[in-house]
């Protein structure tokens, strides 16, 4: 806890090049900017600016004496201070390496596509590798006269795609889409049509697509049903479909006459993965589930409500809304938009943010081509590697290039030897290769090593970055000598705790007590529950052996102030409290009173003992912050800091 404490003041500390000198302490000095950099992040509302400036100085030249003494005894050399700080840096990393402001831009437009729907129709031309150039032109001719259909208004898909030719185009329904429902390569093309548009042929790995939107809605939100699903195998004859479909209507007519739903789908769902679960599925949206499902969903209009038995390719489905979400409209919205961040960090479409960080980075560390070594010699050299797996690649005889510089960035540099054996461990790895060319390798080769350089220099080229490192490691080296000069001293001097409270007793009076048990339970309804149980002589071990982790209770001697279940010091032993509810979390409380104190009785050294302790603390603190001053005199210059009052 002493840690945590610790380093919520430590989120101030910085060290920035040093300009306008606020005050120094021994041979060292801490300027205007970072001082307010740490007064900033610290700052509350204040009637008396000065006041204010003046006991945080008082804080802030306290906490660098004290981190100047860890670093005089070499505290953050010990090794786990020094592990502690890696595995930092390995957390909050990550978070620097990327481009806040394309991030952002994706955010945008994620947000402004989640508020409307669209219903597409998509026209799909396969390119099989196997086909003739012929074949392939034919097709390509199909698609083309396809759109030139379909762009100048013609709206019998059906007719149009039989014209194409048999089996060449595929005509699929979509249904309705929304942001993050397709790859986002096709997302941006559906999204750049308006309603009743055709988009141009575009040409992916397995062949031709063709979208068009036919409709578009406000965004239907998320949503969340239960189901039971009578499946209907392909090869069923229409007889033993008849009689599925008779199954669901007698399904259907128990359930409106009152049957559980969750109980007939798991007695009657095929839904392996649904029906041990009362038939629920996860929570959707648009575009998730074949576009004739949504439909039949997106027609009950309350929660609670049961569809009748409806047929998609995959049977006879009855479905129950549990609830809907509406899509939020409000762009502070920060659950929301949490939510949409994390979408748009694990889609496709970061890769655009890491393209655009990746330039910013090769600027930034002025990555440079030397042009030692062509292009195609570094492919020649790279197939011979390949070709002899097991040459030593710093052999200058087999390849010459080993020791040629081909790339710089800062004063860090790549030789033709760190491209061969990136090609040997990256071509050799079958996770890692996936049959790229030589060309898309080189820029593999350099994004990986340039990201490495910056990641490794962070701090030179991220001050934001240089400031939390650096934070955190003062946090660390405080904490360890605290716990070495302070903390453990005072705990661990039992005499000098004893003198201390003998000689400051008055300061150790209670305030108006009660010895009580104090019980905490999950709701009103098991407060309630337990308070009646007390009151009828149940014991209260009993009570909470049988509330299943449901209530905590402590029992013990309290200050009435700090009873967070309110007593009144006239209410007798015995008594129990009416059950209080707590509006942060909806827990509730109650207190049995065992007995009540006046104010001012004297506690005993074992009541007092916390108490005594921190008093001691606070006077070990004291005693060396005065042996730091002598040791680093400290000097503000006043001039400096009443600029800071303008």
């Amino acid at each position: 806890m002493k840690k945590f404490y610790l380093l919520l003041f430590i989120a101030c500390c910085s060290s920035p090049a040093f300009s306008q000198p606020l005050f120094t302490y021994g041979s060292k000095a801490v300027d205007k900017d970072e001082f307010l950099r740490a007064y900033n992040k610290n700052k509350t509302p204040v009637t008396d600016k000065e006041k204010a400036l003046r006991e945080y100085l008082d804080l802030y030249v306290r906490f660098k004496l004290k981190v100047n003494a860890a670093l005089d005894m070499k505290l953050d050399t010990l090794p786990q201070l020094q592990y502690d700080a890696q595995s930092f840096r390995g957390q909050i990393e990550d978070s620097y390496l990327n481009n806040e402001k394309a991030l952002n831009t994706l955010l945008d437009e994620a947000f402004t596509r989640s508020q409307k729907d669209l219903h597409v129709l998509h026209f799909f031309a396969a390119v099989g590798n196997t086909l003739k150039p012929d074949d392939t032109a034919k097709i390509y001719k199909a698609i083309s006269g396809l759109y030139a259909s379909l762009a100048s208004g013609k709206t019998d898909y059906n007719s149009l795609v039989e014209e194409a030719g048999p089996g060449s185009i595929r005509l699929s329904d979509i249904g309705f889409i929304t942001t993050f429902s397709l790859p986002y390569e096709y997302e941006n093309i559906i999204y750049g049509l308006g309603k009743g548009q055709v988009s141009k042929p575009t040409r992916s790995k397995s062949g031709w697509h063709v979208f068009k939107v036919i409709d578009e809605r406000k965004a239907a939100g998320k949503w969340k049903i239960a189901q039971i699903l009578l499946a209907v195998p392909p090869e069923l004859q229409a007889g033993d479909r008849s009689l599925l479909g008779k199954k669901a209507d007698s399904i259907y007519q128990l359930l409106q006459k009152g049957a559980d739903f969750g109980m007939m789908a798991r007695q009657f769902s095929d839904d392996k993965l649904t029906y041990g679960n009362n038939g629920e599925l996860p929570e959707f949206g648009s575009g998730r589930y074949q576009a004739s499902f949504e439909k039949e969903i997106f027609k009950l209009g309350r929660d609670g409500e049961i569809s009748k038995p409806f047929l998609t390719d995959y049977g006879y489905h009855i479905v129950k809304r549990i609830a809907h979400s509406p899509v939020s409209t409000d762009k502070n919205d920060l659950a929301f938009l949490f939510e949409l961040k994390q979408k748009v960090q694990q889609d496709a479409r970061i890769n655009i943010a890491k393209e655009l960080f990746v330039k910013e980075v090769m600027k930034q560390v002025s990555f440079k081509k030397t042009g030692a070594v062509p292009d195609a010699e570094l492919f020649r050299y790279a197939d011979s590697v390949l070709a002899k797996p097991g040459s030593e690649t710093g052999n200058a005889a087999l390849y010459p290039i080993s020791n040629k510089t081909i790339y710089t960035f800062g004063r860090s540099k790549l030789t033709g030897k760190d491209w061969l054996d990136f090609i040997r461990n990256y071509k050799g790895s079958a996770e890692l290769y996936q049959g790229e060319t030589n060309a898309a390798l080189v820029e593999k080769f350099i994004t990986t090593n340039t990201l490495d350089h910056y990641k490794a220099h962070l701090e030179d080229f991220n001050p934001e970055f240089r400031y939390q490192m650096q934070e955190f490691k003062d946090g660390n080296v405080l904490f360890e000598i605290m716990e070495r000069n302070v903390w453990g001293n005072a705990s661990a001097d039992s005499s000098a705790l004893l003198k201390h409270y003998n000689t400051n007793k008055n300061k150790y009076l209670w305030a108006a007590s009660a010895d009580i048990l104090l019980f905490n339970c999950y709701n009103k309804t098991i407060a309630d529950g337990a308070r009646e149980s007390l009151k009828g002589g149940k014991d209260w071990k009993k009570i909470l052996e049988e509330a299943n982790n449901t209530i905590q209770a402590d029992s013990g001697r309290f200050e009435l102030t700090q009873i967070p279940v309110g007593i009144d010091p006239k209410l007798p032993a015995g008594t129990i409290t009416e059950t209080v509810i707590s509006p942060q979390d909806g827990s509730a409380g109650f207190v049995r009173i065992i007995r009540q104190y006046e104010a001012g009785l004297q506690r005993t050294f074992d009541e007092a003992r916390g108490l005594v302790i921190n008093d001691y603390q606070n006077i070990l603190e004291e005693k060396w912050i005065d042996e730091l001053k002598k040791k680093y005199p400290v000097k503000v210059n006043e001039a400096v800091f009443r600029s800071l009052l303008k």
